[in-house]
């Protein structure tokens, strides 16, 4: 261990003085992918240097730490990102990916420079600069340097994008959030790990989604590795994800791959059929004309003046991902200024498309309606929600639209219930049940409600009376389960659905056992005097054989989904649910209750 300490310190002391030409012999560019969380695709690649480690440093920080001592880290890190460009225009179909490249806060004084080398270098290549994204590091503080809003304007101006790298545990990533033009957040690692078990971090995290994407502000959650970290990911409508559970860096190209079909497995029964908000939203997205950011400010005015009822634009870069609207109201100085477009195409005074795009909120398609409209109320002075597919631009909502679909929602719901006792039915159970197991922050418990005895009742004492008892049953519920977080529904007959988060089991059992008790008292009395006395009926059962039936009572089965539980579809419940209502049905009491746990429904 000694020798090998000496050894290193001797390499880094002539490395400092020959470190530019060492690092040519040994520093390579590892590409990690970032990949859509909706699909599996890979949308891009973040360079990570690799190989330091040859000539004594232990990690990438200490390489640019000693550059920037030197005087070298300006030269290195132009080696590093022309390497990466070099590597990435090798990769098939790299036109549509995004190269995200480090920005070290250092070289903020020579940030122009860095660009205009590497936007000539793209020039050559044929790539646009809305293929490479900065990723602004926050070991030191961005903002404190003055060169720091020149170089912003100059990237935005040039059509560069920017993310802010290990958001939430670095300098002032709120002021960069807010006040630049910010495309990407990737959340740190320390909040991404063990996500699913720790409510604290659930809470941060989804947060952190809805004020990004409230903003027009996609987020990249770092360091996933395991599934059911990404599952949370997703749940929360985080857009792309990097980490070893995807893939690990590598070095060489014939290992990267276009897609990863585990993480297309994984939502391979949530995509199998659109949701009803998705359907409703499709039938309302708006297909604008749109802008490009590199377009010119003659093309805009071209396009407003054939367009005279539309009174904004959305606005893309090269890879048709939104950056966000452009606005009439943004130009009427121009527009209504004698020498407006004049002043526009004056060189010393030249304005592009970009320096006029307002922040507009971005969501995928997948986003249920009202989230939909919470993004819209929080975003003050928005024209639309801007929507995307696979990252790429679909199209436009506008309030208008998303009142409708709201209100034909609504519609649809009440369609869906039962009329004999006005609860929800199949379809609003089932989309309770699909939200309810994706967010593991509480215990969650499905009750599953049977009545036993019913058909023989029904068939002595007619329909009118049959319904009698169902619709007593849905009252009791009402009486017994009346918070804003309680679900009740109506499978259909005799079938009833409890659903309630935050409870415990002793405070479940002690209701439940009171509803039983109470339905079985009231239903009793629906029977004649006769059956009452003798505590059984005459029927026939269901092959029509005569025999003599108990008197009706109701059976509850329950299943418990433990605090950090996270899965990704209901489906995975149902051979647990049909176990446990027999076993509901064969007890004394009526009640059962089980707590689902993974692999369980395999056995």
């Amino acid at each position: 261990m000694v020798a090998e300490a000496v050894e290193a310190g001797v390499l880094r002391r002539f490395a400092s003085d020959q470190l530019l030409s060492l690092a040519k012999l040994v520093v390579e560019n590892a590409f990690q992918p970032i990949v859509e969380v909706g699909t599996g695709d890979v949308f891009g690649y973040e360079s990570l240097m690799r190989g330091q480690d040859r000539i004594g440093f232990e990690n990438p920080i200490d390489l640019l730490d000693s550059a920037q001592s030197s005087g070298q880290l300006l030269a290195l890190e132009q080696m590093v990102a022309s390497r990466a460009l070099a590597k990435f225009i090798t990769i098939p179909d790299y036109t549509s990916s995004t190269l995200f490249l480090n920005l070290d806060v250092r070289l903020i004084p020579q940030g122009q420079e860095m660009i205009e080398v590497l936007a000539q270098h793209l020039k050559t290549s044929g790539i646009p600069p809305s293929s490479i994204c900065f990723e602004l590091s926050e070991r030191f503080d961005n903002t404190g340097h003055p060169e720091f809003n020149g170089l912003i304007d100059a990237m935005r101006k040039a059509g560069f994008k920017l993310a802010i790298d290990d958001f939430g545990v670095g300098h002032g990533e709120m002021k960069l959030l807010c006040d630049y033009p910010i495309d990407y957040v990737k959340i740190d690692r320390h909040f991404i790990s063990n996500l699913d078990s720790s409510p604290r971090k659930r809470h941060l995290v989804r947060n952190i989604v809805n004020i990004a994407h409230v903003l027009g502000v996609r987020v990249i959650a770092e360091g996933i590795e395991t599934e059911a970290e990404f599952l949370v990911c997703r749940e929360f409508g985080v857009d792309l994800v990097q980490g070893w559970f995807i893939a690990r860096p590598t070095t060489h190209l014939n290992e990267l791959k276009p897609a990863f079909p585990h993480l297309q497995d994984l939502g391979k029964v949530r995509r199998s059929s659109q949701s009803l908000d998705e359907i409703l939203i499709r039938k309302e997205i708006e297909n604008r004309s749109i802008v490009y950011e590199n377009d010119s400010i003659d093309q805009v005015f071209d396009l407003f003046r054939r367009n005279p009822t539309q009174t904004f634009f959305p606005v893309l870069n090269a890879n048709r991902e939104p950056r966000g609207t452009i606005s009439e109201h943004h130009l009427k100085e121009y527009i209504y200024h004698p020498f407006g477009r004049d002043l526009l195409k004056n060189k010393l005074y030249e304005r592009t498309v970009s320096q006029f795009v307002a922040r507009a909120p971005i969501v995928g398609l997948d986003t249920n309606a009202e989230r939909l409209m919470s993004i819209f109320a929080n975003m003050d002075g928005s024209d639309c929600v801007i929507l995307t597919e696979n990252m790429r631009y679909a199209g436009v909502v506008s309030a208008g639209s998303l009142i409708r679909v709201i209100n034909e929602k609504q519609l649809k719901v009440a369609q869906d219930q039962n009329p004999l006792t006005g609860l929800p039915g199949n379809l609003a159970i089932r989309d309770f049940m699909q939200d309810v197991v994706r967010d593991g922050d509480e215990t969650r418990f499905f009750c599953y409600c049977d009545f036993d005895y019913f058909k023989p009742f029904n068939d002595h004492y007619g329909f009118h009376i049959g319904d009698h008892a169902i619709t007593l049953f849905a009252a009791l519920m009402r009486r017994y389960f009346f918070s804003e977080g309680d679900f009740l529904g109506h499978v259909g007959g005799d079938d009833f659905f409890i659903g309630v988060r935050g409870w415990t089991q002793e405070e479940l059992t002690e209701i439940l056992d009171r509803l039983l008790s109470d339905f079985h008292d009231d239903v009793t009395t629906l029977y004649g005097h006769e059956e009452r006395r003798n505590g059984f009926i005459h029927g026939k059962d269901r092959n029509g054989h005569e025999r003599t039936f108990p008197l009706m009572r109701c059976s509850i089965a329950v299943l418990a989904l433990p605090d950090g539980l996270v899965m990704d579809d209901v489906s995975r419940v149902s051979a647990v649910i049909a176990r446990i209502k027999k076993k509901a049905k064969e007890s004394e009491s009526g009640l059962f209750i089980d707590s689902f746990a993974m692999g369980e429904e395999a056995a």
